[in-house]
């Protein structure tokens, strides 16, 4: 079969010829972190300003007492004023439901199994902050998080907003209650433009 380059309109066996290649963009590895069962607080600080932006993924887990889940918040460069805001929409399998708030004081990526949820089931969630080094524009997040209950849980997509334009150098992970537990763990990716 032969096909026609887009770029020179030469007709050849191979599709690569006369076309440009194309480069995904490179993440890189920033740093990792895991729960201590003795801090509610993850910090990643002096984020190098080198990348277009950052990718977040973590496992979650706090000790909770008495809950299956509990949150998950992000504030970042210790602005904790209220210049945050998100919206979410989630699924259980059974119902949807959604919310949003501004002026808030953190931003809500996604909830965290609880102490009372079967043992090993986690949160998950991976956070992308796009532009995060613009001195000329308000951050922006996007979220995709669920957590197992063994048997229910669900699924959640959701954005968040920092109301400011000062360029982002640390992200604080906050639970709404308890501790990061020892197997939650948390990494930051920088992400390079193609």
């Amino acid at each position: 079969m032969a096909i026609r380059s887009l770029k020179t309109g030469v007709y050849s066996r191979s599709m690569l010829v006369g076309n440009d290649y194309y480069i995904p963009p490179a993440f890189e590895s920033i740093a990792t972190a895991t729960g201590t069962s003795s801090s509610g607080t993850i910090t990643f600080s002096s984020i190098p300003s080198t990348f277009k932006h950052l990718q977040i993924r973590a496992l979650i887990r706090t000790d909770e007492a008495g809950a299956t889940e509990t949150n998950c918040y992000l504030q970042v460069n210790g602005v904790t004023s209220s210049s945050y805001a998100y919206h979410w929409l989630r699924g259980n399998g059974t119902a949807a439901a959604a919310a949003g708030a501004a002026t808030q004081t953190i931003t809500f990526p996604a909830n965290a199994t609880g102490a009372s949820a079967a043992a090993s089931t986690m949160g998950v969630f991976i956070a992308d902050i796009l532009d995060y080094g613009s001195t000329t524009k308000n951050k922006t997040f996007r979220y995709f998080s669920g957590y197992d209950l063994n048997g229910s849980g669900e699924v959640r997509v959701a954005s968040g907003l920092f109301n400011l334009t000062n360029a982002i150098t640390s992200i604080e992970l906050k639970t709404s209650a308890g501790n990061w537990t020892t197997a939650s763990s948390f990494a930051l990716y920088g992400i390079k433009e193609a």
